[in-house]
């Protein structure tokens, strides 16, 4: 396992933009992919991006596709995820998480950074 921190979150109106942060605290990270998820308040996390460590392929769910760019530093043992045009749906607690090599979960996780949508 990995500490994860994340920051950057915070209260922003519909259409703008707003960039999170997720740094790997320890030992170089080296494991399969660092990915975001997100729970708004009453539902379940739900899937936001994702990106391999080695190659740096991408993905992303659904509801975020175009909006939503997921990127990585791997000299700061960092992923980043840029986001556009916000809506009030985007609403949520956004996590950090680590999936290492040859594991079948993510195995890590941060603590969380609120990002709030006003309408």
């Amino acid at each position: 396992q990995v500490r994860l921190v994340e920051s950057g979150g915070g209260l922003v109106q519909a259409g703008d933009s707003l960039r999170l942060s997720c740094t790997a605290s320890g030992r170089a990270f080296t494991g399969y992919a660092m990915a975001w998820f997100r729970q708004a308040p009453g539902k379940e996390r739900e899937f936001v991006s994702l990106i391999r460590w080695s190659g740096g392929s991408t993905d992303y769910g659904n509801p975020v596709k175009g909006r939503f760019t997921i990127s990585r530093d791997i000299r700061k043992n960092s992923i980043y995820l840029q986001m556009r045009s916000l809506e009030p749906e985007d609403t949520g607690v956004y996590y950090c998480a680590a999936q290492s090599v040859g594991a079948s979960t993510w195995n890590s996780w941060g603590q969380g950074t609120q990002v709030t949508v006003s309408s």
